[in-house]
């Protein structure tokens, strides 16, 4: 029987998750010149979104690309493949605004006055540049891996230039959230915390994290290891604001399917990410984005981890996430309100509005069978990629890593019953 109430968005919202959180998916026109080495072509990669039917995608938007030598600001041939991602219309765009620029002394990153007032020049032109196309932007790209090599890359300077470019990006384009963080491995949120002392969510819309658990222990590279840190995450961003809504945006998450140490099977990203999408049904008004990392193959070596977190393989062909994702995405973006409860220590179940609801194993090497617990002939059972439904009446159904999706007509789902599988 369900018990444990963890997370609770209820029917009152009125409002389709798909309008209350961005799915996004990470792409690379915005790096890489005309021609993508990583194999990014604008007219293939725009059907892929739509056929996973996301709602946003991030990409970079160089500064070094946008400003040409003369101080030339504006869409060039070297941003044309992301200029023609954005005018597609095919989503909304999360645009990075960063890197240095090779003309500008002291921009990587930006140090002194004159380097961030440069800075400042783009990201007025640039917010200008697309501001009908309903962008949001966010503060370079994990400015504190950066500093690992880099004492320049602090949090002070980090400070400064939001200080700076925010009110300027606001003005240009009064509507589009700035976001603030995009914070990478953060070990013990030290860098997260630096950051909050200083009183850096003042300059922003929202805040942004990264996470990836890759190369945890297999048992742990799982999306409710992501949601656990997210959850903490959130509540030091709370305590700092001062308030439980303060937007959050993960706008890198995701599983690479190489062959290497740190690789997983094309089977686990596609039922992470499921699990993920499902999951955010029930998150509260805190999370406004997640964006997967990415959408195509970035090269062609089965070992090389930064190759293979695509959605796509690098010839474009679909791995299993595609489906899963827009099987995942498509079966809850209208849900008004849902809430998870575990029908075991390891089972999730989510039940939404419409009469929905989807069932997981979060331990990949345990399966289990439920039944309802009462006649429901309306109600049918499939998983995603499958396309198959069935009656559940009366019917025990496989629950594992990969959701279990029950569909009632409208009706509410009745009480399940569950047993561990033989």
């Amino acid at each position: 029987m369900a018990s444990l109430l963890i997370h609770g968005v209820h029917a009152q919202n009125a409002v389709p998750l798909e309008e209350r959180l961005l799915l996004g998916v990470g792409t690379h026109q915005g790096m890489g010149g005309v021609v993508s080495k990583r194999g990014y072509v604008p007219t293939i990669n725009i059907k892929e979104i739509k056929e996973l039917g996301v709602t946003a995608f991030r990409d970079d938007f160089s500064w070094s690309d946008f400003e040409l030598p003369g101080h030339k600001l504006g869409f060039a041939a070297p941003l044309g493949r992301l200029e023609a991602q954005i005018t597609s219309g095919v989503a909304r765009p999360v645009l990075i605004l960063g890197s240095g620029h090779y003309l500008v002394p002291n921009s990587n990153p930006p140090t002194t006055d004159q380097a961030r007032q440069r800075f400042v020049e783009y990201a007025i032109a640039a917010a200008h540049s697309v501001a009908n196309r309903r962008p949001l932007f966010e503060l370079w790209n994990e400015w504190n891996i950066s500093a690992r090599q880099n004492a320049e890359f602090n949090a002070d300077n980090y400070l400064a230039l939001a200080q700076a470019t925010y009110p300027a990006v606001k003005q240009a384009a009064p509507g589009a959230p700035f976001i603030i963080g995009a914070i990478g491995d953060d070990p013990d949120w030290k860098w997260t915390k630096s950051l909050l002392q200083l009183g850096l969510l003042k300059y922003s819309d929202g805040i942004s994290i990264h996470l990836y658990n890759h190369c945890a222990s297999p048992a742990r590279r799982t999306a409710a290891e992501i949601i656990e840190r997210l959850t903490v995450f959130h509540n030091l961003v709370a305590q700092a604001s001062g308030r439980q809504d303060f937007p959050i945006y993960v706008t890198e998450t995701g599983w690479p399917t190489a062959t290497s140490k740190c690789g997983v099977s094309e089977q686990v990203q596609a039922d992470n990410m499921s699990q993920l999408i499902l999951w955010a049904s029930t998150a509260p008004s805190w999370l406004k984005g997640i964006s997967l990392y990415e959408l195509k193959d970035s090269g062609t070596n089965s070992a090389e981890l930064e190759d293979n977190f695509g959605l796509y393989h690098f010839d474009n062909a679909p791995k299993p996430a595609v489906c899963a994702v827009g099987d995942s995405w498509a079966f809850i973006r209208a849900s008004l309100g849902a809430k998870e409860t575990k029908l075991a220590d390891d089972v999730v179940l989510i039940k939404s509005s419409g009469g929905r609801a989807a069932i997981w194993s979060e331990n990949t090497n345990k399966h289990y069978q439920v039944r309802l617990k009462n006649d429901a002939p309306q109600v049918t059972y499939d998983y995603p990629c499958r396309h198959s439904p069935k009656s559940a009446a009366g019917t025990w159904m496989t629950v594992s890593s990969t959701p279990l999706l029950l569909s009632a007509d409208g009706s509410a789902i009745p009480d399940l019953e569950i047993r561990q599988a033989q």
